[in-house]
């Protein structure tokens, strides 16, 4: 019989690329990781990885368990849902997830409301982006995340999941204080193509904002800084090392930088949204989704009436 600690291994291997960042995704060794990837292959007869001096990649009979082994979890945690979801949302577990901006402003006050209503709800929180917490709320490591793409991009993997807007923010340009017209005027991104920029540590798929803003307006750019933490994208731009396009939220004012709207690409925007599993019929995942949703629209509106 398949374990099903295997299976989440061999998922995790298809999901990051490599044994050693499966087993830190699942709190394990690489040593420990690589022994239970071999025993399963023992378990299915099959040969499921193809190892490499330097690397691993999924055989074909790999690929189809992983297929297999998402929906087989996923059935395990609908089922776990289910057998919670028999109980009152206040003894239910809730295991959520934001990105830190979201953290800040939504899921952190959203969880403490949820608490004082529920003393005995069972609640986590990890703090995680977009790329890593679809993957984990389809898994039913997370039963919700806030997540975030940008409008028009590359779209994300969302298999078996369900988004609910909350809000869209804009993007603006981050420049340092001595560079470009003063703050608040409206640039096109293609004059700033010969400039530093300052970019997150995503750098393809549904993540890649910079790379694939830049590209919409025609050039290639020079990314010189990675990093995670939009305060520490400002510090950089404040110091000069580089130019950066920010969510408005984020984009705290300060001295150094001054902030520009961008008129060219047009519609350059951050979507925030809920992202859950679609078979999750949790009550408290859904007190939750309400209390978020009553939540953005308060700050939209605060937003509007500051206009």
């Amino acid at each position: 019989m398949l374990k099903t600690h295997r299976l989440h291994l061999l998922v995790a291997l298809a999901q990051t690329g490599s044994i050693a960042s499966a087993a830190r995704s699942l709190g394990c060794s690489a040593a420990a990781a690589s022994e239970q990837l071999t025993a399963l292959e023992q378990d299915t007869g099959a040969q499921l990885l193809e190892r490499r001096p330097r690397s691993v990649r999924l055989t074909a009979a790999g690929e189809l368990l992983v297929e297999h082994a998402r929906r087989i979890l996923a059935d395990l945690e609908t089922a776990a849902q289910a057998v919670a979801a028999a109980g009152a949302a206040g003894q239910a577990r809730l295991r959520v997830g934001a990105f830190a901006t979201a953290a800040r402003r939504l899921a952190v006050p959203a969880l403490a409301t949820l608490r004082r209503r529920h003393p005995r709800l069972q609640l986590s929180f990890v703090e995680i982006e977009p790329e890593a917490a679809l993957p984990a709320v389809r898994a039913g490591e997370i039963d919700l995340a806030v997540t975030h793409r940008y409008a028009g991009f590359a779209e994300p993997d969302l298999r078996a999941l369900t988004q609910v807007p909350l809000f869209t923010e804009p993007l603006v340009l981050a420049v340092p204080a001595g560079l470009g017209p003063v703050e608040g005027s409206a640039v096109k991104l293609g004059a700033y193509a010969a400039a530093d920029w300052v970019a997150n540590r995503a750098d393809q798929g549904f993540q890649a904002v910079t790379e694939t803003a830049a590209r919409l307006a025609g050039f290639e750019p020079r990314i010189t800084c990675r990093v995670d933490s939009y305060h520490v994208v400002l510090d950089l731009v404040a110091a000069g090392m580089g130019v950066a396009l920010v969510p408005r939220t984020a984009a705290a004012p300060r001295s150094g930088l001054r902030l520009l709207t961008v008129s060219a690409p047009r519609n350059l925007a951050r979507n925030v949204q809920m992202t859950t599993r679609t078979a999750d019929h949790s009550p408290a995942v859904a007190e939750l989704s309400r209390e978020l949703t009553r939540r953005a629209a308060t700050i939209a509106a605060a937003k509007t009436a500051a206009r």
